[in-house]
């Protein structure tokens, strides 16, 4: 009686979990990207693009004929990720570049190698993210979620502006998360240094940040050429989910295993909206705009607060002190 009760239990779930998957589908298609554009002569910033998502979206673009900078911590996995794009595309014009967002150091060396070397950047996309780790620092002492997948970005995006409105037409690209919509930004504990700390809840805060500065910045960039967009690529089976454990659960690998199957994308699926953002020449002047699976969304109601947005980017400023770093790297 009892393993019936146990079997009863455990269809009785998968048939919550699968209806529930089958209420997210049109989040987790998309397709292929359906842009053949291609972009020649066109210099693209990927950051975290060793891996995953990342790698794929700079595989694709360099595929298109783009002349790409692979921005990563892990010089090492970057370099071997760069020969191997190389390799596959026959496109010489990729370059692996040493950039930790969890140093605001090695964001502005960063910035001033690419200001020296670069004459344009046509597309920047902030792909690189940390997920739910536990409760770790960045070397300047920001909660590593909210500093590395939104203040890291925020202090790149601005010491590159410049150049991106100099280059016209070039296009900033978030990827941010379906997360953001159970996120929310407290402006009281922003690294979360009062209260309990919760790996999860501080993800969904950076995710709706992402989505919160990308706002801001396309109203900031009205009238310049540049357009900022985000987006959820899917749920992927890439490395970022390492610290969520969930691949180490018995219960996952035996109930939930076949409707991950079903929901989950591949990294190159899921790069898929990222090459859509950063190519689609229909896009051209589209801006403030969040896509899933290849689609305009509305975002999370939380997402569209224009003084959340306002206030964040002030905060955001202060923290990453973003007119001496500007200053520090003037060209």
């Amino acid at each position: 009686m009892v393993a019936i009760n146990k079997y009863v239990l455990g269809a009785s779930m998968v048939g919550t979990v699968f209806g529930a998957s089958v209420l997210l589908k049109d989040y987790v298609g998309g397709g292929p990207c359906p842009s053949k554009a291609k972009i020649e002569g066109k210099t693209v910033i990927v950051t975290g693009a060793n891996t995953g998502i990342g790698k794929e979206t700079a595989l694709e673009l360099a595929k298109r004929g783009g002349r790409i900078i692979m921005a990563c911590r892990d010089m090492g996995k970057c370099e071997n990720a760069a020969k191997e794009i190389r390799g596959t595309t026959l496109n010489h014009n990729v370059y692996a570049r040493h950039l930790d967002l969890a140093s605001t150091k090695s964001i502005k060396e960063f910035a001033k190698h690419v200001l020296q070397e670069e004459e344009h950047i046509d597309v920047l996309i902030n792909n690189a993210a940390v997920m739910r780790c536990p409760q770790w620092k960045t070397e300047d002492g920001f909660e590593m979620q909210f500093g590395v997948n939104h203040l890291g970005h925020f202090l790149l995006t601005n010491l590159l502006l410049d150049r991106l409105k100099e280059s016209g037409q070039s296009r900033i690209i978030n990827v941010s998360s379906l997360a953001h919509i159970v996120g929310e930004i407290d402006f009281e504990d922003l690294n979360w240094e009062k209260k309990k700390y919760d790996t999860k809840g501080a993800y969904c805060q950076s995710k709706l940040a992402n989505v919160l500065f990308t706002n801001e910045l396309a109203k900031r960039l009205q009238g310049t050429g540049v357009t900022a967009n985000s987006l959820h690529p899917g749920v992927a089976d890439t490395e970022l989910g390492r610290h969520t454990g969930m691949h180490k659960s018995a219960f996952s690998s035996a109930v939930l295993a076949p409707i991950f199957w079903f929901v989950v994308k591949s990294a190159r699926q899921a790069a898929q909206s990222s090459v859509y953002l950063a190519v689609a020449e229909e896009l051209q002047g589209t801006s403030g705009k969040y896509f899933n699976a290849l689609k305009e969304k509305e975002p999370g109601k939380q997402a569209l607060d224009e003084k959340t947005a306002q206030k964040l980017w002030e905060e955001s400023a202060r923290l990453v002190r973003l007119d001496e770093a500007l200053q520090e790297c003037k060209v």
